[in-house]
C-alpha cells in the first residue's frame, strides 16, 4: 500500500464571521492510499486556532503517517490521539479503499437517494442588515431550524433580529439554535443568557470560552435556556477524559464534529456517554470541503438521529469539489444523478 498526502486550500465565496474573527480561507490536506488498482480519499481538515492539532508539527505527523500507513486504521487512531483531524482522514480513507466506489463510504437509503438528513440553516455573523437578509434566505430556501452565530455584534441588535424571527414564526414553525462561540464573558453570561428566554430558543452553543467548568457546570444547570458544549470537547483525547468533563458539566446537549474529536471512532465514544448520560447530540461538519461532508453526512445517517444536524456548510467555497450532496427545502439529499469532480 502507497500513502501520500497533498494540501489544499479552500476559498470561501464572501468572508464569514465569527466571533473569533472573519474567514476567507481553510486549509485541508488530503491522504491518498493507493492499493492493487483503487484509490482511497480521505480529508484532513483544521481551523487555525481552534483545531487542537493547529501544530507546528502537523505536516510532519501526515508525512510520518503516510511512511506508516503500514500498522494499520486501528494503531493509526491510536499513535494519532493529539492529531484527530489525521485520525479522521486515516479513517476515511481506509474506508474509502474499501468501498466499492470511492465516496460511498456507509451504503444506506441516503445514499440511494430514497431518504434525506434534516439540517440547519447556518446564519453568519456580519452587520444587522447582512444577518437579517440571510434569515430570510434560510426561510425562503425552506429551512425549518436556523442556527445563528452570535457574539460580535451589539447585544441588542442580536436581539432584535431574534425578534424578527420571532415575530413572524412561532417556535413550532421555525426552531432557533444560536452559537456564541465562546463569546460571552464570565460575569455576564448568565444574564445574556436569561434575556433569549423569551424568544424560545432550542439551545445555546458555547456561551464561554472552554475550559473554565466550573462556570459552564453552573451555567447547564442555572440557565433556562439548554447548552450545548461545541469547542469544550477539543482536546479531550481519553474516554476517561471525556466522561470526567461530562460528569462535571452535565450539559443539555453536545455537539460533534468528527475533525475535531478523533473522526468516526471518537465521535461514537462521545455519542455513547451522551446516551449514558441521557445528554442530547447532534453532528456537524467543521468547515472541510465536500469530500469530508459527505464522509461525515453518510456516517452521520447511520445514527439515526432525527433532530436537524450541522450539515449544510458545501456551497461556502468558490473552489469547492462537484459531488452529489444537494441541499434542499432544509434537508441534505445524495442526488444520484449528479457525479464527482474530485482533481487537485
Amino acid at each position: 500500500m502507497k500513502a501520500t498526502y497533498q494540501k489544499y486550500v479552500l476559498h470561501f465565496k464572501q468572508p464569514s464571521g465569527t466571533s473569533r474573527g472573519i474567514l476567507t480561507d481553510k486549509e485541508t490536506w488530503f491522504i491518498i492510499l493507493e492499493q492493487d488498482g483503487k484509490k482511497g480519499i480521505g480529508e484532513c481538515g483544521i481551523l487555525r486556532g481552534l483545531s487542537a492539532d493547529d501544530r507546528p508539527d502537523y505536516e510532519e505527523k501526515l508525512k510520518w503517517t503516510c511512511e506508516n500507513i503500514h500498522l494499520g486504521e486501528q494503531k493509526l487512531w491510536d499513535e494519532l490521539l493529539e492529531f484527530p483531524s489525521i485520525q479522521f482522514g486515516v479513517e476515511m480513507a481506509f474506508l474509502s479503499l474499501k468501498s466499492q466506489t470511492t465516496f460511498e463510504l456507509f451504503p444506506s437509503k441516503f445514499t440511494s437517494g430514497e431518504k434525506a438528513i434534516p439540517i440547519n440553516g447556518l446564519v453568519w455573523m456580519g452587520d444587522e442588515a447582512f444577518m437579517k437578509r440571510q434569515i430570510e434566505d434560510k426561510i425562503e430556501q425552506g429551512f425549518d431550524c436556523i442556527k445563528l452565530k452570535i457574539g460580535a455584534i451589539d447585544f441588542d441588535k442580536e436581539l432584535d433580529l431574534l425578534r424578527f424571527i420571532r415575530q413572524n414564526f412561532d417556535e413550532k414553525t421555525i426552531e432557533i439554535r444560536v452559537d456564541a462561540n465562546g463569546a460571552f464573558g464570565l460575569n455576564e453570561a448568565l444574564y445574556k443568557i436569561n434575556q433569549l428566554t423569551g424568544f424560545k430558543i432550542h439551545s445555546i452553543e458555547q456561551p464561554i470560552k472552554k475550559n473554565n467548568t466550573d462556570m459552564m457546570s453552573v451555567l447547564c444547570k442555572s440557565a433556562s435556556i439548554p447548552i450545548a458544549l461545541d469547542e469544550e470537547l477539543i482536546g479531550v483525547f481519553t474516554l476517561e477524559e471525556k466522561e470526567q468533563l461530562i460528569q462535571k458539566v452535565l450539559p443539555q446537549y453536545l455537539i460533534l464534529k468528527p475533525s475535531f474529536i478523533g473522526g468516526f471512532r471518537g465521535t461514537l465514544e462521545w455519542i455513547a456517554l451522551a446516551e449514558k448520560y441521557h445528554i442530547g447530540w447532534w453532528i456537524t461538519s467543521a468547515l472541510e470541503s465536500n469530500v469530508g461532508l459527505n464522509a461525515i453526512a453518510q456516517f452521520t445517517f447511520m445514527q439515526n438521529n432525527l433532530m436537524p444536524q450541522g450539515l449544510g456548510t458545501g456551497s461556502l467555497y468558490t473552489n469547492n469539489f462537484d459531488c452529489p450532496l444537494l441541499v434542499s427545502d432544509g434537508q441534505l439529499w445524495y442526488d444520484k444523478t449528479k457525479y464527482w469532480n474530485f482533481t487537485l
